[in-house]
């Protein structure tokens, strides 16, 4: 079976799933990008994050067999993700501290508009880091991969207005977070 750049994510999945493994190429085209992002995000650390992406793509291989036809690609995309995620801080193989980009950003001498922003920067990511992992995650979807509420609900078995009431929360406690630390 060809498919082409216009094919479905359910679609090359489902290719994958039937044995044509060049499918993946383009699905890692699509996706390794807002996966990287999920995983800097949930981390705070780039080669942990590039090597948690890598293994999404090999688990992906590895359970081809589970996706089901009637399954939304990317819902089932993030759930692997989260679950190699979970499975890497509970191995610690994630440090939960900041990775040196972050770290030199927080050591900049004082000084002129753009040390302020990448001080205002460095708070919010500090901020998110010291979210728990459930709240950040829901952090990093709605705002950083621009998920739907639906697309939320769905990835985290949920109904739409838990989903909805969860990302308000992480929200506001991203907001209290950022204030104390960028006092």
């Amino acid at each position: 079976m060809v498919m082409t750049t216009n094919s479905t994510d359910e679609s090359l999945m489902i290719a994958v799933r039937e044995g044509a493994r060049a499918e993946m190429e383009t699905l890692f085209d699509r996706h390794h990008l807002a996966l990287y992002e999920f995983f800097y995000r949930m981390t705070g650390i780039r080669a942990a994050s590039e090597n948690l992406v890598q293994d999404v793509f090999c688990r992906i291989l590895k359970f081809r067999d589970t996706f089901r036809d009637e399954s939304r690609f990317k819902s089932w995309l993030f759930r692997i993700a989260r679950n190699a995620n979970h499975e890497a801080c509970r191995k610690q193989e994630v440090a939960s501290t900041l990775d040196d980009d972050l770290k030199s950003m927080c050591n900049v001498s004082p000084g002129g508009a753009d040390v302020a922003r990448k001080n205002k920067s460095a708070a919010l990511r500090d901020a998110l880091l010291k979210l728990p992992e459930a709240r950040r995650e829901l952090v990093v979807f709605s705002q950083y991969l621009q998920m739907t509420p639906d697309e939320i609900a769905e990835l985290l078995d949920v109904h739409l207005p838990a989903a909805n009431v969860g990302v308000h929360r992480a929200m506001m406690e991203l907001r209290d977070l950022y204030r104390t630390l960028s006092e």
